[in-house]
């Protein structure tokens, strides 16, 4: 007579048990997601130091197409469109939107960086840190240096890579207030503090250029003469050329 093992038909019981509990549990916690509304809506900037674009304006994105997101479940807004909405906005970057357990919707936004702002016969607009052109805001207008003249398609990658050295340099950053474009290709700048202009020539060299306008400043500063400069050149990367 052959005997049960009934250690195993007690092992896939429980086994069994377990797979419906699961199962059970799933059910249930989807059913509860499907009731649960969302409740309000919460934005949070990455970079908030100075905002281009509002709270208000980014919180009304999300609701206007979030289908009235107070009587809807939470399972029925489609993340990825928010976010997609909220990325094609002019002044921001990236968006990372998700929902809470407890049905609070998130949107955690970059906004985009602008680096200088260009005056052209094309209009004013910025120029931010992909070297892309970026509109002007609204809500802030940035305190960045100014450029006047064209950025075309020739020049735009060596005005960009000057600009953004400028941009991540705390000394330029906080002492140039202006560049030229000449016809020419050549650059004039203007600084914050000093009537001098500073003949920057073409874009070869920047760093060496740079250089050599930090050490003259120092010195410069130091011996008390700034004031009496009215043109520095820096055209010639193995000296700089004072005109009082």
């Amino acid at each position: 007579m052959k005997k049960f093992n009934w250690n195993n038909i007690w092992v896939n019981l429980r086994l069994l048990l377990i797979f419906g509990l699961v199962v059970f549990l799933y059910a249930f916690t989807s059913k509860r997601n499907e009731a649960r509304k969302t409740k309000k809506t919460i934005v949070e900037f990455v970079n908030n130091d100075a905002l281009y674009v509002g709270y208000e304006t980014v919180n009304k994105l999300l609701i206007e197409n979030g289908q009235q997101l107070k009587t809807i479940g939470k399972d029925k807004v489609v993340l990825n469109d928010l976010e997609k909405i909220l990325n094609d906005h002019d002044m921001i970057q990236k968006s990372e939107v998700f929902i809470s357990i407890d049905g609070v919707l998130k949107a955690v936004v970059t906004q985009r960086t602008p680096i200088a702002r260009v005056f052209s016969e094309k209009g004013s607009f910025y120029i931010d840190s992909k070297g892309n052109t970026m509109p002007l805001s609204a809500v802030q207008t940035a305190r960045l240096p100014l450029v006047l003249g064209e950025i075309s398609d020739k020049n735009r990658k060596e005005i960009f890579e000057l600009l953004w050295f400028i941009y991540n340099d705390d000394f330029l950053k906080k002492n140039i207030t202006g560049i030229e474009i000449l016809p020419s290709g050549s650059l004039r700048m203007t600084n914050r503090n000093y009537n001098y202009e500073i003949e920057f020539g073409k874009t070869v060299e920047v760093v060496r250029k740079f250089d050599n306008y930090k050490a003259f400043f120092q010195k410069a500063v130091h011996d008390t003469l700034i004031d009496t400069y009215k043109i520095i050149n820096l055209k010639f990367t193995q000296q700089v050329v004072c005109t009082k």
